[in-house]
């Protein structure tokens, strides 16, 4: 009875283990997929009048995509784009760096965001969304989790 018990615990761990390299995956509804797939130029400009910080984004669709499939502004607390930000700058940065191991035509430019700096709701909103934007249309990942919306 122990044995048995043992192998059926086996075969759940199995199985489990299964599943959970499965739901890593990400799914991408058809207008998010017709998104990635256009080819008409998108400029979205993020600024910061009184901070004078300004972040020119040319990016195909992206504009497209920040107003139908992200979630909305105020769905997200400015600290938490705040915290995400930083973790994505520090990790798109260190791939600037590296143009032998990551591409360097996704990763061209650093980007000089200090966390000590309030941008505002809007340049993090954008910023965030963005990263989120780029990880999932060149399936990259800039952290440790998957990139959701």
């Amino acid at each position: 009875m122990k044995a048995c018990f043992t192998y059926l615990s086996v075969i759940l761990l199995a199985i489990t283990a299964i599943v959970a390299c499965n739901t890593g995956k990400l799914t991408y509804s058809s207008e998010e997929s017709e998104i990635f797939n256009d080819t008409s130029g998108d400029t979205v400009a993020i600024s910061n009048d009184s901070l004078e910080y300004e972040i020119i984004i040319i990016e195909p669709g992206f504009d497209t995509w920040l107003h139908s499939v992200a979630r909305p502004e105020g769905y997200y607390s400015q600290h938490f784009l705040e915290n995400r930000n930083w973790i994505y700058v520090t990790n798109w940065n260190q791939r600037v760096l590296e143009p032998f191991r990551y591409d360097p035509d996704l990763y061209t430019l650093q980007i000089d965001y200090d966390p000590n700096i309030d941008y505002g709701y809007e340049v993090n909103y954008k910023l965030y969304n963005y990263f989120i934007y780029f990880q999932r249309k060149y399936n990259q990942r800039l952290a440790g989790f998957i990139p959701r919306i």
